[in-house]
């Protein structure tokens, strides 16, 4: 009964049915289940199943957003579990992430943070038009490992050099991995400018920062 149940919950985040997704995690844990046991064996696959289906063009944009939703509400429905089993969720990775400074698109940025977050990563997101410094201090405070940093306008991406510049500035660059994005964003950019990668949208993002902390990849199905 609890791996049906199990496999419901991942069918509901896979399905976009984020009332039903907490409904049935709060039916887990009231039938005994453990916390882990339901993110680890469902929460967590069907947000990468969910991803793939996004990946292979069959998912579009709003089936990230309310999967990711569905994921956030379970998450805060076990995490009083997990404190009174004295548990905690040992975070995939931090990062840190923001749209540069004179930049303020926030759609894909967000969406990006959500996912980071939807999959375990610690995420400190610092909105938009972010200037240098803030991200410096931003990682210097958190001790994040990754920086994620977006642009949506061909005027405000030379800011991405600027800032991996401001780290290599303050000592930090040899510790962090930056990952750039946006729509005038590209692979040749993120090489010229001394980015560690690139990615074309919120899954390829999520994927690259699980490789980056030295996970296994998120699997295919």
């Amino acid at each position: 009964m609890s791996k049906e149940l199990l496999e419901k919950i991942k069918a509901s985040i896979v399905d976009g049915e984020p009332d039903l997704t907490v409904e049935m995690t709060g039916q887990a844990l009231a039938g005994g289940l453990e916390p882990m046991a339901i993110l680890d064996d469902a929460l967590l696959p069907g947000m990468q199943i969910v991803g793939q289906k996004f990946s292979d063009g069959e998912y579009f944009l709003p089936n990230l957003i309310v999967a990711a939703m569905g994921m956030k509400r379970a998450l805060a429905r076990l995490e009083p579990e997990l404190r009174a089993r004295h548990q905690t969720v040992k975070a995939a990775g931090t990062i840190v992430i923001g749209t540069v400074q004179g930049d303020i698109h926030e759609i894909g940025k967000t969406l990006v943070a959500t996912m980071l977050s939807a999959n375990g990563f610690e995420v400190h997101d610092l909105g938009v038009d972010v200037a240098a410094d803030r991200f410096v201090a931003k990682v210097k405070e958190t001790g994040a490992t990754i920086v994620g940093l977006s642009a949506l306008l061909t005027t405000t991406m030379t800011v991405q050099r600027s800032i991996i510049e401001a780290l290599q500035a303050a000592g930090l660059r040899d510790r962090v991995k930056v990952i750039v994005g946006g729509a005038p964003v590209s692979r040749q950019w993120a090489d010229e400018i001394g980015a560690d990668g690139y990615a074309e949208d919120a899954v390829g993002a999520v994927q690259l920062a699980t490789e980056m902390m030295g996970r296994a990849a998120l699997p295919r199905v």
